[in-house]
């Protein structure tokens, strides 16, 4: 029996070619963990220091304390041993006195020299020296409320790793299940591209059709051309989960505070009830990321190749459809839409709206099963409507034609991806 994943290709000479499924879930698998491991850093750092360092400079009250004893306290570490400065005070809130030792009078500390010495010589014992306390636990005080500059140099950490992270990941969702021959047609459109208007007497001969040069220097492998898809799957991934981490590390700092304020046994019940909208949205992106992960990750690439470009109203061509990965199908459509937008201005806003006006079902199969490494193929007939608008652009109204390719999958969420297609009018021209 077959395995469904190999860990081998096939042998080459002296040596095995490993297996492509296999290096891309590594390779996915380890930008995920240095994105997760990103955002962990991150959410660590607001946690722990931020909002501490936060709450000193808003949240704590002054008070004034006296000094009672300072020492220089040893301690261990990798570096050998550091000395840490201590100050010890007693202080009065309402009709209770505190006493407590106080550690960070200095953020950074050498091996015992000048600096925690020069900390420790600023306060006599016997004197009265401003302090801040929290009103929720007095026990919490400092001497000074100045913040540590050096946590926004440690937030370059996590967010390196968020940006290789992701930036890794994306590529990867880009590029799975392309073969390195369509990966090179991919590059190749950037050379291509037409700087000059060299190719650009299609347009001066119709002004408002849009080229088809996106289109056209795709070469299909078993019709003349491949249709580029409308939105990439992996870009959509990589803006829904942008828009996840900014709203939930938003969100997230402030229920550290409500969890923060639930501990000390003062709950802000305003607080709570302010963010239950904000975490609801937050779960609905959560749940929109893991949908688009799944439809990313487990659909696999959805090809379109069509026989002639650009096409005429009233042409007949033929397409090709193939649909990769290892799934069961309810149904599988393909359809030739077309959608007009207008862009106005309502106000001092500017607003876009989008209408289908046609839709045609092309090909429809139902119930079948597509094995890993056996793609669905099957070809098919478009016809365009022989009284079809023809694609159009300006600077307010756009009519554009598609083909959509909607699947309802077993197990997984349905998906839909669109291919745009170039209509010319009947005899090539403009009408006037």
């Amino acid at each position: 029996m077959a395995r469904n994943f190999r860990y081998y290709e096939k042998k080459r000479g002296d040596r095995r070619t490993g297996s492509r499924a296999a290096a891309s879930v590594g390779e996915a698998l380890f930008f995920a963990s240095l994105l997760l491991l990103g955002c962990a850093g991150l959410v660590a750092i607001v946690l722990f220091l931020l909002i501490p360092q936060w709450q000193v400079q808003q949240e704590y009250v002054q008070g004034t304390c006296t000094v009672l004893h300072k020492r220089s306290e040893p301690t261990q570490d990798d570096d050998g041993t550091t000395h840490q400065p201590g100050i010890h005070v007693e202080y009065q809130v309402g009709k209770e006195t505190y006493r407590t030792w106080i550690h960070d009078v200095q953020p950074v500390y050498d091996n015992g020299g000048d600096d925690q010495q020069a900390a420790l010589d600023r306060f006599v014992p016997g004197s009265r020296y401003p302090c801040w306390y929290d009103p929720a636990d007095p026990h919490k005080v400092v001497l000074s409320r100045e913040g540590n500059a050096w946590i926004w140099l440690v937030m370059i950490v996590p967010l390196s790793f968020i940006a290789l992270g992701g930036g890794g990941f994306l590529y990867r969702a880009l590029h799975w299940g392309k073969s390195a021959e369509r990966r090179k047609v991919l590059a190749q459109r950037v050379q291509q591209t037409d700087l000059f208007g060299a190719n650009g007497d299609s347009n001066r001969k119709l002004p408002n059709v849009p080229d088809d040069a996106d289109i056209t220097n795709s070469p299909g492998t078993r019709l003349k051309f491949r249709l580029p898809i409308g939105t990439s799957p992996g870009w959509a991934l990589f803006g829904i989960m942008i828009a996840c981490l900014f709203w939930n590390g938003i969100v997230g700092v402030f229920v550290a505070m409500a969890v923060g304020d639930y501990l000390a046994g003062e709950p802000d019940w305003l607080l709570t009830l302010f963010l239950v909208p904000f975490l609801l949205v937050g779960f609905v992106l959560v749940y929109v990321f893991i949908r688009q992960l799944l439809v990313t990750t487990g659909i696999g690439p959805t090809l379109v190749e069509i026989s002639d470009h650009p096409l005429h109203a009233g042409d007949c061509c033929r397409l090709f459809i193939s649909q990769s990965g290892r799934l069961a199908f309810h149904s599988l459509e393909v359809l030739l839409v077309c959608e007009e937008e207008a862009t106005y201005r309502q106000g001092t806003d500017t607003r876009t709206e989008t209408r289908e006006v046609h839709r045609q079902q092309i090909l429809r199969r139902e119930g079948f099963d597509v094995q890993r490494g056996l793609p669905f193929e099957t070809e098919c007939e478009l016809t365009v409507p022989a009284q079809a608008m023809h694609s159009f652009k300006s600077d307010h109204n756009e009519i554009n034609w598609k083909v959509v390719v909607e699947g309802e999958v077993a197990g997984w969420p349905d998906y839909k991806r669109s291919f745009l297609v170039i209509v010319h009018p009947p005899n090539g021209r403009a009408p006037r």
